[in-house]
């Protein structure tokens, strides 16, 4: 059996993660399912930036956990839910890193929407701060 490579984010390869200082919702067939001002921002090489929510603001009982897996050599296994809700479209929309690399701990118990698979992703100015 072969292990999986680990690989350390750097100049070829950059990893940033930064608090979001924007309140983000996440909704799905007209309901919410994720809404927070403590979300991070992680941006990775040349892919589009993600918004990590800590899973406390995440509405759990819309999602489902799926058996679909996959791994990152610079963040870890992932982890992956479905929202049945939104059908075929939303199968897997939703991944977290259960136990990252040290590189990217932060993402720690917080999960990603895949924008094309949810409603929408709005970020919106934080009312009073967090």
């Amino acid at each position: 059996m072969t292990s999986k490579p680990i690989k350390v984010p750097g100049p070829d390869h950059p990893i940033t993660i930064a608090a979001n200082p924007r309140r983000v919702i996440v909704s799905v067939a007209g309901r919410i399912v994720a809404d927070t001002r403590a979300a991070l921002t992680l941006r990775e090489a040349t892919y589009a930036a993600v918004q990590y929510i800590p899973r406390e603001d995440v509405d759990m009982s819309l999602l489902k956990r799926s058996e679909h897996t996959t791994y990152c050599p610079y963040k870890g296994e992932c982890a992956y839910y479905s929202i049945p809700s939104e059908g075929e479209r939303s199968i897997n929309a939703v991944w977290t890193y259960e136990a990252p690399y040290a590189a990217v701990d932060p993402i720690k118990n917080h999960l990603a929407f895949y924008p094309d698979r949810v409603e929408g992703i709005e970020e919106r100015a934080a009312e009073g701060g967090r």
